[in-house]
């Protein structure tokens, strides 16, 4: 009867360690919800990070705006309405994130001077030409725009992969690269095919 005794000892006190590690590796995280950012986004982040943040929200906003735009026209090949729809349900959540993250660092949400040709974001007329249009030639003008847009956007993200280390914006930004790009191919084929 004493090697029972041994072992029980044995669990006990490997419960009690594993207990007490869990308890100090843990505390904080009780408080944090699925919808909350991770740990990581509070406690490691750069300029970099802010800045990628910053600067994407109103560049997903404009490409959500331009979505809308080509949704609300009559006219519209499935195939590119059904690609709005998708830019519109990937970019909004994306959105919320970078909220939570900048919240989180401390730093609000201005976008610190993006440059109309490198970020690909549009200028003014670009918008007014794409609410103008109608049609195939409102198709065409929301693909144009939007690969471009992408391209600015994957810029974006490349150097955020470069050079942030908030591992959770790093990885939004790889997921952006990924997606965009296979959004840009699906978007040339479009415009090849009209």
């Amino acid at each position: 009867m004493i090697k029972p005794r041994k072992y029980l000892a044995a669990a006990t006190a490997l419960v009690a360690a594993l207990t007490l590690s869990a308890c100090s590796a843990g505390g904080s995280s009780d408080t944090t919800s699925s919808n909350a950012p991770s740990e990581s986004a509070e406690l490691k982040f750069n300029d970099a990070d802010i800045t990628f943040a910053q600067m994407m929200i109103p560049h997903h906003e404009q490409a959500i705006e331009m979505s809308d735009m080509i949704l609300a026209k009559d006219g519209i090949d499935d195939q590119v309405s059904n690609l709005a729809t998708q830019i519109k349900n990937a970019q909004g959540p994306e959105i919320t994130h970078l909220h939570e993250w900048l919240d989180a660092w401390g730093a609000d949400a201005g976008m610190g001077g993006m440059d109309h040709g490198t970020d690909g974001m549009m200028s003014d007329e670009d918008m007014t030409a794409l609410e103008d249009a109608s049609g195939a030639e409102a198709t065409t003008l929301f693909l144009e725009q939007m690969i471009r847009h992408h391209e600015g956007a994957i810029a974006m993200a490349e150097t955020e992969i470069g050079e942030g280390t908030n591992p959770d914006a790093v990885d939004l930004a790889e997921a952006i690269v990924s997606t965009q790009s296979e959004e840009i191919a699906v978007m040339g084929n479009l415009l090849g095919s009209l």
